[in-house]
Formats: C-alpha cells, sequence, structure tokens
C-alpha cells in the first residue's frame, strides 16, 4: 500500500492529498514526509512487525505513520484519545508497543498511560535526515493493530494486513465511485477504521484530495463544506442528528456532496430522509473492525432505492446469514451475519480462543442479526452481542462491570443500554444497593477508569438482578428495568 504515495508523487506531484488548518500538503510532500518518518522509526530500530502506537486527534502524522510503516513492514496501533489512561496503558503494553507517537495536545495523557519500555515522541517531528530504507513491506505484513471492545472486559486488537487495507480500499472505490478528482471530508476520528478506512485510505488510494478536521464539529463541519466543497463524506448517527439538529442546517449548501457515506449497523430512517430531502443519498456501510470495515455497502443507487438497508456484499466481499448451527438460511429468514473476503483481520492479537470463536472456516462471525431479502439486500435487526452503541462508539458492559465490582455500596449489579435519543444507547448501571449505598458518588466511581463516553448515565436501584434458573442475568428484563428507570 506504501506504492499508492509513492506513484501518485511521481505521477501528479503537485495535486494535494492533505488539506489540515489551513495547509495543503502535495502528494509529493506527503512522500517526502513519509521517507522521513520511515528513517526515523528505522533509526529507532523500528522493522518488519514491531508496533508503533498513535496518540492523538486526527492530524496528517497519522496518515504519514501508517505509510511509514507500511514500507517498513511494521504495524501502527492506533490509540483512542477518549480513553482513560489506564485503559491506553493496557493497549500499550498488550500491543507490546515499543514506541508512542502523540500529537501536542495528547502530551500530558501520554505521558499518563507510558508503560516501562515505551518511548514516546512528539508526533509532529517524527522524521530523521538519514535517508530512508529500501522498502521491506508487502501484501503479506500486517499493518494496522486496531483494538476493539472486548466481550470479556478488555479490548482485543484486530490484526489487519495490507492486503486487508487495499481490499478494503478497492471495495470503498467501487461503492463510492471514488476517483482522483474527489475531495472527502474526514470529520470522524481515525483511531476507528471507519474513519481511517472506509474513505480517507480508500481516497488516497484513488489519488483524491482529503480534507481532515482535527475533530467533529457541526459549525467547523458546515464551514469546511462552503470552504473545500467536497464531494464525499463520512458520518455516524450522532454525527448526523447534530447537523440536523444545528441552526446553520437550513441554510447550508450542500450540493457539492456526491453522497455521504454512514458508517454504523442502524441508521434511523427520520436522519436518511433529513439528508435524502436536501439532495444527499445516506450511503450505509456495514462492517466492523475485524472487516477493515467494509463488507456490506450501498451504492448510490442503493441508497436511493433502498433506505435504511446496509446494501449488498462490497465487491470484493461476501456475507451470509446462518442459524445457531452455523447452516445457511433462507432469503427473508433472521439469523446472524457472516463475513468473508481478503478484507477480513487475521485474527486476534495473542488470544487465539478469541480468534477461533470470531472467525470460523474462513468467515467472520458479527454477532449481528439481520436477514437478506429477495433482490439480494441485507437488513439489520438485532444484535446477539450484548453491546451497547452510543454515538457510534461501541461500548461493552463488561467493561463497566469490572469497574462496577469495585464499587462500596454495590451489593450486585450489571450493565445494559437504554435507548437514547440523541447518542443512540446510553450505559445504564442496574444494582442491589449494600451498605452505604450513594447514587452520586456510584456514578463518579468511573471517574478516571474509563473514557467519559463510557460512563454510566443513569443508575436504576432493585431488590434483586433478573435470573434464569440457572443464574445468568436475563439481558432482556435487564433491558426493561433500565428503560422503566
Amino acid at each position: 500500500m506504501w506504492r499508492w504515495i509513492e506513484e501518485h508523487a511521481a505521477a501528479r506531484p503537485q495535486a494535494t492529498a492533505i488539506g489540515f488548518e489551513g495547509e495543503a500538503i502535495a502528494y509529493a510532500g506527503l512522500q517526502r514526509r513519509i521517507l522521513a518518518c520511515t528513517a526515523m522509526l528505522a533509526a529507532r530500530g523500528i522493522g518488519r512487525g514491531d508496533r508503533v502506537a498513535f496518540l492523538g486527534a486526527n492530524h496528517p502524522a497519522q496518515l504519514v505513520l501508517l505509510f511509514a510503516c507500511a514500507r517498513l513492514g511494521a504495524i501502527q496501533v492506533p490509540l483512542n484519545w477518549r480513553l482513560a489512561a489506564p485503559e491506553l496503558r493496557f493497549i500499550l503494553e498488550d500491543s507490546g508497543a515499543g514506541l508512542l507517537l502523540a500529537t501536542a495536545d495528547m502530551a500530558e495523557a501520554a505521558h499518563r498511560a507510558l508503560p516501562p519500555g515505551c518511548a514516546l515522541l512528539a508526533a509532529e517531528a517524527a522524521e530523521a535526515d538519514a535517508p530512508a530504507p529500501a522498502a521491506m513491506g508487502g501484501d503479506d505484513d500486517p499493518v494496522l493493530l486496531v483494538y476493539t471492545s472486548g466481550t470479556t472486559g478488555r479490548p482485543k486488537g484486530a490484526l489487519l494486513d495490507q492486503r486487508a487495507v487495499r481490499t478494503n480500499a478497492l471495495n470503498a472505490e467501487h461503492a463510492f465511485g471514488l476517483t482522483a478528482a474527489d475531495r472527502v471530508l474526514t470529520v470522524l476520528p481515525m483511531f476507528h477504521v471507519g474513519g481511517l478506512n472506509i474513505q480517507t485510505t480508500p481516497a488516497l488510494m484513488a489519488g483524491a484530495e482529503v480534507v481532515l478536521l482535527p475533530r467533529f464539529d457541526p459549525a467547523a463541519f458546515l464551514a469546511a463544506l462552503a470552504a473545500h466543497r467536497p464531494t464525499l463524506t463520512l458520518l455516524v448517527p450522532a454525527v448526523m442528528q447534530a447537523l440536523v439538529a444545528h441552526p446553520g442546517w437550513a441554510a447550508a449548501d450542500l450540493s457539492s456532496l456526491r453522497a455521504a457515506g454512514a458508517g454504523s449497523s442502524e441508521v434511523p430512517l427520520p436522519l436518511i430522509e433529513a439528508f435524502h430531502a436536501r439532495g444527499v443519498p445516506v450511503q450505509q456501510v456495514y462492517g466492523a473492525t475485524e472487516t477493515c470495515p467494509i463488507a456490506i455497502v450501498q451504492t448510490r443507487a442503493e441508497a436511493l432505492a433502498a433506505p435504511g438497508s446496509l446494501g449488498r456484499p462490497a465487491l470484493h466481499a461476501a456475507a451470509r446469514v446462518v442459524d445457531a448451527a452455523g447452516r445457511a438460511l433462507p432469503d427473508g429468514m433472521p439469523g446472524e451475519i457472516q463475513l468473508r473476503g481478503a478484507n477480513l483481520a487475521r485474527g486476534y492479537w495473542q488470544a487465539p480462543e478469541a480468534t477461533e470463536a470470531a472467525f470460523r472456516g474462513g468467515w467472520f462471525a458479527s454477532g449481528d442479526v439481520g436477514v437478506r431479502d429477495a433482490e439480494g439486500r441485507y437488513w439489520f435487526t438485532d444484535r446477539l452481542k450484548h453491546v451497547i452503541i452510543s454515538g457510534g462508539e461501541n461500548i461493552y458492559p463488561a467493561e463497566l462491570e469490572r469497574v462496577l465490582r469495585d464499587a462500596p455500596g454495590v451489593a450486585e449489579g450489571a450493565v445494559c443500554g437504554r435507548p437514547d435519543p440523541r447518542w443512540g444507547e446510553v450505559p445504564v448501571l442496574v444494582v442491589v444497593p449494600g451498605e452505604g449505598f450513594d447514587r452520586d458518588a456510584l456514578l463518579r466511581h468511573f471517574a478516571g477508569q474509563l473514557a467519559r463516553f463510557k460512563h454510566p448515565r443513569d443508575v436504576v436501584v432493585v431488590p434483586a438482578l433478573p435470573r434464569t434458573v440457572l443464574g445468568k442475568v436475563q439481558v432482556e428484563a435487564l433491558r426493561a428495568l433500565a428503560r422503566g428507570g
């Protein structure tokens, strides 16, 4: 994948690759930065298979590092800057990262999270004057280790090789009609495969321009629309809701946008209709960290023909719906969605049992329930996994329950999602109070241990948790209690 930038730099050196905070970085300039970063990494002993972490809001330095790692056959570990220091430290230790690059605004957080044996470097100054070594990385080399929240309370690292990233880019190119003439506005965080790989890296493969906003802000987004006239962008439901509710939405000129991708398993139809009413088709994208992520996707025509569907399998991917025994189901019958293709992760980092459970016979078990209709379109219906999706972020109850176990004044407790008009879902504690129970103190207990977006929003007090005869907490009964609370 490192050849993408090298080839565009040779063929169209002055074409803009990245726009960021008033700076236009041409493809030739981007290639120079990549070579300088490659030289710096090599000088620090980074080579094939070594892990290098990145902590920062959206910044050209993350893309420079990604392609430098690709040249060396090294692996980038993007870190979620919303995580608390203990969460970041766990990922750095679990991945075995020997080097952390952090942007200036994340320097303090990086110092707090830094484990022994991991060096820290300013991301903006990650270069060396020495010549870059010869490129070694290829399709078979892992290039991304992206951590996704784990059902056991600890995140798991999905290992994606360069072939997966290239295949994903081809899927995006086909679905969005990406060419060198496009300008992509990236506002979703690139520590997720969605913000990084649904449009951003595919745009660089195509030779298009990427306009980076450090973080999403509705006013900044609308200003970027006017200033840069992007042809494509990627959103999630919480971002779409913030835009539609913004005072500037009605007067905003959206005419440059050919389409907006929507990275979520379920996008509320009223939000889709709000964009369609402004002439912007919403192309839904379905997948997971483990699929890089594009696995099922709508083309522009499909977005207009079947709003709300997930679309059809991407050009270089396959999908099926299966029953509990793994047998393919006929159209119209709900079952688990499974995915296959060269875009799949190799598995989970140092977690063979989890890999075996999720990747079965070449298929990735999504944990989502869906149906395929007679036209071959897929529709999301429910989740098998007990996951909360809040503002586009996955929150696993086990993460909160691990912290809840140490909370004073709680005899027992569990965590589930509650529908929320702004975020889609929010986490709620359902607890049996013990001696010294204090609701406000319980909510404060999560501060500094988990990212703020994972913090519970409410506490529902019950005399006993709903359980099966075997003692397992009944998830649906728990959710009913949370809704009623």
